[in-house]
């Protein structure tokens, strides 16, 4: 059996009585066990009773390294499925044990031990990814710790992309203009940006950039507006809006910029379009109403269909869930601005997830389906939050230090 199977059914059984405890100890010890799916069937799954009823895991989180423990701290805290605490019992208790770059990993819940040791390129990497294995190990689903973000920044009057951590560590500024800069998304694998930048001719285009050459290349660079570009699933295609045509449609290319296809065309004004999970629908936002809501079609053309959110009068900015095709996440109206809401297509219901003092806008899931990117703008000011769907708890990530910061997306290395 994989060491993080056992890590997962360890904790389970160990939540959830001991005479399983005791005959999956024995099992293993006697190496007679490789599946035990009967026995998987009849113990609770932590995350299906999480999601049912709210409720949070205590975890207590030890480590010999001052910063390990701050960092493994703050990351855990951040999750609305787990309570940290010092003192006191605990479900499970995580101990990040330097060793070089990597980290020894054990995991404890009433007696029973399981260790594992997590490499990723640095330590600092190393103890976040350690963190998702143990996010996978209780509630059977990915972890987000170990994201890589991309943002735009406006440290000194002047907006740029900027790349780091999800602990807003490892800062590093992607653009230099000096000019205004929106909406930077990643390439599934990770090497590339897009994004729209005024820089070069005063207008809105879209460039792509290679993060390890640093190489630069212009994707749409048309008459009128350039904008709202994303990487397909796959990373072979790029759907965008353009306005070149007269007004904003939606258009997808080869993420070269060749064989570019547009896919709407009516009167209506059309931008902001995401990817299914599968990458054979697009959601977006459509005024065809008379006011912005939200709309889908096939990526390879065809009619396009409202989604019928019935929360507002003004949806935008959609972000269709990476591990859940029924969750769509989006910008919605309320009395006193916007606040962050998720259209569910096996219910038909929308629902807001967020209650920020100001404005909620521009929602990004992150790699688990459960937790979301958004900026949080409140006055003059803009910040990048993160927000459980689940419990709705958000919290900002970062200090002030970057001056406002907002278009937050995030990317999970696969290893």
């Amino acid at each position: 059996m994989k060491t993080e199977n056992c890590i997962a059914l360890c904790i389970t059984l160990a939540l959830n009585g001991k005479m399983a405890i005791r005959f999956f100890v024995f099992a293993i010890l006697l190496g007679i066990i490789s599946d035990i799916p009967s026995l998987s069937a009849r113990v609770i799954d932590i995350g299906e009773a999480t999601r049912e009823a709210g409720d949070t895991v205590s975890i207590r989180i030890h480590s010999p390294d001052s910063e390990t423990l701050q960092m493994a701290r703050r990351a855990f805290a951040l999750h609305g499925g787990f309570r940290v605490v010092n003192d006191g019992e605990a479900a499970v208790t995580a101990t990040f044990t330097p060793r070089g770059d990597a980290i020894e990993l054990e995991l404890r819940a009433r007696g029973n031990t399981a260790t594992r040791t997590i490499r990723a390129g640095s330590l600092r990497e190393s103890v976040l990814l350690a963190g998702d294995r143990v996010v996978e190990a209780v509630f059977r689903t990915p972890g987000f710790f170990n994201s890589r973000l991309a943002f735009v920044g406006k440290p000194r009057g002047h907006t740029e992309v900027f790349t780091s951590d999800l602990l807003f560590q490892q800062v590093r500024a992607i653009t230099s203009d000096r000019s205004l800069v929106v909406a930077p998304r990643w390439s599934p694998d990770g090497r590339k940006l897009v994004y729209t930048s005024y820089h070069a001719s005063g207008f809105p285009d879209i460039f792509t950039i290679d993060l390890v050459t640093g190489r630069r290349e212009p994707m749409a660079t048309f008459r009128g507006t350039n904008a709202g570009a994303s990487f397909s699933p796959d990373g072979r295609e790029i759907a965008m809006a353009l306005s070149g045509t007269g007004n904003s449609e939606i258009f997808v290319a080869n993420s070269n910029g060749t064989n570019l296809r547009r896919l709407t065309n009516n009167r209506s004004l059309e931008s902001s379009p995401s990817w299914s999970p599968d990458g054979t629908r697009l959601v977006f936002t459509s005024d065809a109403p008379g006011r912005p809501q939200l709309h889908e079609m096939s990526s390879r053309g065809g009619a396009m269909r409202r989604i019928p959110t019935d929360i507002s009068g003004y949806c935008a900015e959609p972000h269709w869930n990476p591990r859940d095709e029924n969750l769509i996440a989006f910008t919605a109206a309320v009395a006193s601005g916007f606040q962050i809401a998720i259209f569910d297509r096996s219910s038909g219901r929308s629902r807001f997830v967020s209650n920020v003092a100001g404005s909620g806008v521009e929602p990004h899931w992150l790699n688990d389906g459960r937790h979301l990117l958004f900026t949080e703008r409140r006055g003059n000011t803009k910040r990048l939050m993160i927000l459980d769907s689940i419990s709705g708890r958000s919290a900002p990530l970062h200090s002030s230090a970057l001056g406002d910061v907002s278009h937050g997306s995030a990317n999970y290395p696969t290893r």
